[in-house]
């Protein structure tokens, strides 16, 4: 029988989706006269009622001082193991699903008292758009390795480099806020070709409206940056000339080494955990890469490196945990009520396959050939003050149920348990 792919919009090839409708951002909103990140400023004034918008919950209103490496005292840190108790109780809470379920867990409320739960955390998935966080990583290293010594050269290479949309994106499925302060208003669209913004735009749209195009356009930046060197940025004529004339096989490995070997070298499993491709149809025609993986154990390792300051280093950690700080609509297992008033930093993604089925209609997230979600969380609750704080990886392949629902009720019932794991004598004030 022939599968389809397919979403609630037109019939596709295929369906990679990473945000729902509505809009999403990251990073806190002060901080647009730093990085040049446009939209910022057109959030920051929402808040002040000066243009239309949504208004900011609680959780997302840190300034950027305020996002702060959690473990930078503790880089020893490993992760324990898993709680049996506490592991076989969270599996109780996924249900007849629990085998379609990975999940990672680890609790540091009580930074003398870790506890962690791990259910299937060692189960190799497609990571979706939760792969954006190794493109982060590699756009991130690749900017050491030009500036070890120099972190003012590698800011003014994320806000001054112009990177302009190509065919590359080819189509889009995501929309990106555009500030237009003209008109003093920040309409919502997809990326096309001819588009312009500075670097960190781009990584902002990647991670918050987790544009695929914005992604594919990260990675050439960082092929680009492994070709030239601090040569870089360079005029379009000569990067255009570069990727016609090296040799298509030349390229691909260009391509995977800058995606994968950031992952190795930062004392992560790239058997485990790895982006292997652009993310658009277009650019991996031109520059083939390889398949990408994902686990919740590997994932939620990521993150502990992250809060220690190991991703390369302590100002690139910080800057990656301050591009997935959730600001405006939470989607997904971050729009749980219970979580407003925590400071969220987060990234999703899903991919989602349906094929002819009697009585079986194909809506959004809810697959019946494959449903992947997957959800990677720190949560710091309340924002600026936590009592509460934990880590959280999850993959799932729910088929036939709205997954983004599912992970959305997961995250209200798991910041529940752990709350009453932890008396309020019990955590860090």
């Amino acid at each position: 029988m022939m599968i389809t792919y397919r979403s609630t919009a037109p019939l596709l090839a295929l369906t990679l989706l990473a945000a729902s409708a509505g809009p999403v951002g990251a990073y806190p909103i002060d901080a647009y006269p730093e990085t040049g990140i446009a939209r910022l400023e057109g959030f920051r004034l929402a808040q002040e009622g000066k243009v239309k918008g949504n208004r900011l919950p609680p959780g997302a209103q840190l300034k950027t001082a305020d996002i702060q490496l959690r473990l930078l005292d503790q880089p020893d840190f490993e992760i324990p193991q898993p709680d049996a108790a506490l592991t076989k109780r969270v599996t109780a809470m996924l249900g007849a699903e629990a085998r379609d379920y990975s999940i990672s867990v680890l609790d540091l409320s009580d930074p003398a008292k870790p506890l962690y739960i791990e259910h299937n955390g060692s189960l190799p998935r497609n990571p979706g758009s939760v792969g954006k966080l190794m493109v982060a990583l590699a756009l991130f290293q690749t900017l050491a390795d030009l500036y070890p010594d120099d972190i003012e050269a590698r800011k003014r290479v994320l806000r001054e480099a112009q990177v302009t949309v190509d065919n590359f994106i080819h189509s889009e499925h995501h929309e990106v806020p555009m500030w237009m302060p003209e008109q003093n208003r920040m309409p919502r669209r997809k990326l096309r070709e001819g588009d312009t913004a500075n670097l960190w735009s781009f990584c902002d749209w990647m991670l918050s409206a987790s544009s695929n195009g914005a992604a594919t356009m990260v990675i050439k930046q960082v092929v680009l940056l492994r070709h030239f060197g601090i040569d870089y940025p360079v005029e379009p004529a000569r990067a255009q000339a570069f990727l016609r004339e090296t040799p298509v096989k030349e390229l691909s490995e260009l391509l995977i080494g800058a995606l994968t070997e950031p992952v190795t070298r930062n004392g992560l499993d790239v058997e485990r955990l790895r982006q292997g491709s652009f993310f658009s149809h277009n650019a991996k025609r031109a520059i083939p890469g390889k398949n990408s993986v994902a686990t919740t154990h590997e994932l939620m390792r990521y993150l502990v490196k992250l809060e220690q300051g190991k991703l390369v280093d302590a100002w690139s950690s910080l800057e990656i945990k301050r591009l997935l700080y959730m600001t405006q609509r939470r989607i997904r297992y971050a729009s749980s009520p219970a979580l407003s008033d925590a400071a969220v930093f987060f990234k999703s993604g899903s991919l989602y396959r349906c094929k002819p089925e009697p009585d079986f209609v194909c809506r959004k997230y809810q697959g019946n050939v494959e449903n992947l979600m997957n959800s990677v969380a720190i949560v710091e609750s309340p924002a600026g003050a936590p009592r509460y704080y934990y880590m959280v990886a999850i993959t799932s392949n729910v088929k036939k149920k709205n997954s983004a629902a599912e992970h959305q009720a997961l995250a209200t019932r798991l910041h529940a348990l752990l709350k009453g794991l932890r008396p309020a004598s019990d955590v860090r004030e």
